[in-house]
């Protein structure tokens, strides 16, 4: 926002100049378009009142201006280009002809104007964090860091930087690299959420159970309550043998049905540490349900038809039974009753499968199979 202001004292100064003609902009309309974000309408007033040829550098730079904030950026490019053949050596102008090709997307030319100022200033901050920028995006971690790592060098304190390098190196598990990028920047941004949440990654890793539990509370304070924060409470709570604010905690997981099976575990474990055995197995169940796939008995059941096809039939009895472990089909105790009267020509267990079908009440479009069953059933029964 400082920059904003500082930018718009320097385009209405700047704007107050004479064209060929004589004309003068009114500088408080001029305020006025650029306090209300008004950019597009403060770009139509200078063309109007700077028709072309416009060669005064400081008019072109106030068109310039307004159409990069209003999103013109070819119109813009023009402008300070424009301005840049005039004075190759002018920063700000090269900086913005960077960050202008750089939102076109094209990184070829945008960095070749970052490194013009690069070639003058090979300590500017700026240039740094949006070559890192640019390269991130571009999918080249390499430069990113390159880039990112001589910024921060600069301006440590900078936290999109030392956001940005400290991802990269939790990715690659150098907590104690990004425990103290983000130590350094949130000493002086204590509030910032993005630095909180990357500490609390790294605190978690390096087993600061204590320190991470401070952290989650305080982004909790903020407001924060991604699953994320709420499960790395939880845990580090648990981790520090506090069962009962662990329980209490990912009970709001369950509330807001993102419960997983890591909370559910942890909360389980809590229970049996407390001596409260039925809540321990309930939530033990919710894990073992939660961690194993709802498709795992359709598999299973799949493998089962596979192993009927080539004769296997042993095999596919037992592993028709092991698909019932993981979710019951009724249509699963048709075929292990079918392959004990047809295959296996064991009457008693047919009898006892059929009757389970029956049981397990099948839906309508298994009328045939369900007919068939109890027909068998009164058959194999006598």
């Amino acid at each position: 926002m400082k920059t904003l202001f500082i930018s718009l004292i320097i385009i209405c100064f700047t704007a107050a100049v004479y064209a060929q003609q004589g004309a003068k902009a009114d500088d408080a309309l001029l305020l006025e378009y650029y306090q209300n974000q008004r950019f597009a309408d403060a770009a139509d007033y200078l063309k109007k009142m700077y028709p072309e040829p416009v060669t005064d550098a400081r008019t072109l730079a106030s068109l310039a201006y307004s159409s990069q904030m209003a999103g013109r950026l070819p119109d813009a490019e023009a402008y300070f280009g424009r301005i840049f053949s005039a004075d190759t050596t002018n920063t700000s102008v090269i900086f913005s002809l960077g960050n202008i090709m750089a939102r076109r997307g094209d990184n070829v030319k945008a960095l070749f104007y970052f490194k013009k100022i690069l070639l003058k200033d090979s300590t500017n901050f700026s240039v740094y964090k949006q070559m890192g920028s640019m390269s991130l995006n571009a999918g080249n971690v390499t430069d990113a860091l390159k880039y990112d790592e001589k910024a921060n060098r600069i301006d440590p304190a900078e936290p999109g930087v030392a956001y940005d390098l400290s991802s990269f190196y939790i990715n690659n598990k150098q907590y104690n690299r990004a425990d103290t990028i983000i130590a350094t920047a949130l000493k002086a941004d204590s509030g910032n959420l993005l630095l909180l949440q990357s500490k609390v990654q790294v605190d978690y890793h390096l087993e600061k159970y204590a320190e991470t539990v401070l952290e989650c509370n305080k982004l909790i304070g903020y407001g924060d309550l991604q699953s994320q924060v709420i499960n790395t409470l939880g845990t580090s709570l648990y981790k520090l043998k506090d069962y009962k604010n662990c329980i209490n905690t990912f009970k709001l997981l369950e509330q807001s049905n993102m419960a997983t099976e890591i909370s559910y575990y942890c909360t389980a474990m809590s229970y049996k540490a407390l001596g409260n055995q039925p809540m321990a197995i309930s939530y033990f169940e919710k894990a073992i349900k939660e961690a194993i796939s709802n498709n795992v008995n359709s598999y299973y059941g799949e493998m089962a038809d596979s192993y009927s096809q080539v004769h296997q039939v042993k095999n596919a009895v037992a592993t028709y039974q092991k698909s019932l472990l993981y979710g019951e089909l009724p249509l699963t105790y048709y075929d292990i009753a079918s392959l004990y009267d047809v295959q296996l020509k064991n009457k008693a267990l047919a009898l006892q499968y059929y009757k389970k079908y029956v049981k397990s009440d099948p839906p309508g479009d298994q009328k045939a199979y369900l007919i068939y069953s109890k027909r068998r059933i009164g058959e194999l029964s006598r």
